[in-house]
């Protein structure tokens, strides 16, 4: 395996936007723990999925506005670049909040998809097609995600899987029962930056 690309996550991993999704799922009326969006979808076609969409979207846009990156998120873009390595993101978050979250970083990336653009993580459809995009194997990109969705997504497209636990070294408690699903652990963008100078040194 070479490295030739990064697929992020957006939420939890590239920024802190403070989403509280145990308030969406009570604001929406879905049970404790429900995934958000299959839980939304499985809602029939009418008046109730348009409120709880709304209530979604809501909740996304005060996220994005108020999202800050992560230390070291714009040094390892940079050299990423300076390395000719792909950069892309992969989110179940909206298109909207998205461009409002990139548009007011001022970060861009080879390929940005949403939950609009593809089947929700951990489907991998969104993980092949932008390996397609970048012509290459999944085999030589990296997922980068907080969470179980993220890595199943990109082991089912055939990547391998870093998971971002934040103040890992100062809150072993942090980290969550199925980190064992991951090819690496990471506490910040440092030690994922020194993962990508290791795995491009060996290229």
């Amino acid at each position: 395996m070479s490295l030739r690309g990064i697929i992020f996550d957006m939420d939890g991993t590239l920024v802190d936007s403070g989403l509280d999704f145990d308030a969406i799922r009570r604001d929406i009326g879905l049970p404790e723990r429900h995934p958000i969006l299959e839980g939304v979808e499985a809602i029939p076609a009418g008046p109730e999925r348009e409120r709880a969409l709304e209530i979604l979207h809501r909740h996304e846009h005060e996220g994005a506005v108020r999202a800050t990156p992560y230390p070291g998120v714009a040094q390892l873009l940079e050299r990423l670049d300076q390395l000719s390595l792909r950069s892309g993101v992969l989110t179940r978050n909206s298109r909207a909040s998205v461009d409002t979250t990139f548009g007011q970083l001022g970060w861009t990336f080879d390929t940005v998809l949403t939950r609009e653009d593809a089947p929700a993580k951990p489907d991998p459809t969104g993980v092949l097609a932008i390996c397609r995009d970048w012509n290459l194997a999944p085999t030589d990109v990296l997922f980068v995600g907080d969470y179980l969705f993220d890595l199943q997504a990109g082991h089912n497209a055939g990547t391998r899987a870093v998971l971002f636990v934040p103040d890992l070294a100062t809150r072993p408690e942090a980290l969550p029962e199925w980190s064992d699903e991951a090819d690496w652990v990471v506490g910040g963008f440092d030690e994922l930056h020194q993962l990508v100078e290791k795995l491009g040194r060996e290229l």
